[in-house]
């Protein structure tokens, strides 16, 4: 485990991930690995045109689309390298000692998995795609490496980047938070930066006394810690206190056994994913 990857698309966000990886690979000591995916389409650029048209046509139809498609992939090959290129002077500029890149093709996941074993953490970046918030939904290739990856995943969000100042743990007393909070006490990271370590929850001693246990590890471990005790719901109260704080990266577990599970792996959203404004980076 001694890389970062940073998964870069070439869309809107991209520089926003080059320089959140950049700044975490400075931070942990680690090289730098860019890492480009040529993905086949989706779906197929021919439908089922028999019975429509002659064979004579189809087959010259086929042909047609088959040039098309060899150049359409010529472009993409030469706009990767292109984008690696930019990508990997963006990130020398920024600091980082060593910089690799890696043009690959097939799907991102299975490429993710065959680097994982070599890496420390992975970046990627989010894109929205609705403005209302009911309708947000999270990018497809996100879900699938965070539910697959057993690495720390960084999601970024398209604001420019800026140094953290200030870090949000979301905590609820379960096993994983809790291992969640000794990952930060050790890492070189986040070290040196204020944290808050914020439940959602009913005011009680127990809360209390968990939220106090946490913080004590962190400040033993020389971090500048607070606590904070929500009323409400996870989803409900922890995205408005990260942006009214000035958090400029939330951070939480990836599996525990209660509602921070159920914000982390849903069926089909991670709804505290997709309604940070701020980089949210995801522990094992």
């Amino acid at each position: 485990m001694n890389k970062v990857y940073a998964c870069i698309d070439g869309l809107d966000n991209t520089a926003c991930v080059i320089d959140w990886a950049a700044w975490s690979a400075q931070r942990l000591g680690t090289p730098l690995d860019l890492l480009h995916v040529l993905e086949r389409a989706d779906r197929p650029l021919l439908s089922d045109f028999s019975g429509s048209i002659g064979l004579g046509a189809q087959e010259a139809l086929l042909e047609e689309l088959s040039v098309l498609d060899a150049q359409r992939a010529k472009v993409a090959l030469e706009a990767g390298k292109r984008m690696l290129a930019d990508a990997q002077t963006r990130a020398t500029a920024a600091g980082v000692a060593s910089v690799d890149v890696r043009l690959r093709h097939g799907e991102l996941l299975d490429n993710v998995l065959e680097m994982e074993p070599d890496a420390r953490l992975f970046v990627l970046g989010e894109h929205y795609r609705a403005s209302d918030t009911s309708m947000i939904h999270l990018d497809h290739h996100v879900e699938r490496v965070i539910r697959s990856v057993k690495r720390p995943v960084l999601v970024v969000t398209g604001a420019p980047f800026t140094p953290p100042t200030r870090v949000v743990i979301a905590f609820d007393g379960s096993p994983t938070s809790r291992t969640t909070v000794e990952t930060v006490a050790r890492s070189p990271m986040l070290k040196g930066l204020p944290v808050i370590v914020a439940m959602a929850g009913d005011d009680t001693m127990q809360a209390q006394r968990q939220l106090e246990e946490a913080c004590h590890s962190l400040a033993t471990a020389g971090f500048e810690a607070s606590i904070a005790l929500l009323p409400g719901e996870p989803e409900d109260v922890l995205p408005a206190f990260v942006k009214a704080r000035g958090a400029s990266l939330l951070v939480m577990g990836a599996y525990g056994h209660s509602r921070i599970r159920q914000l982390i792996v849903g069926s089909t959203t991670t709804t505290l994913l997709r309604l940070s404004e701020v980089p949210v980076l995801i522990l094992r």
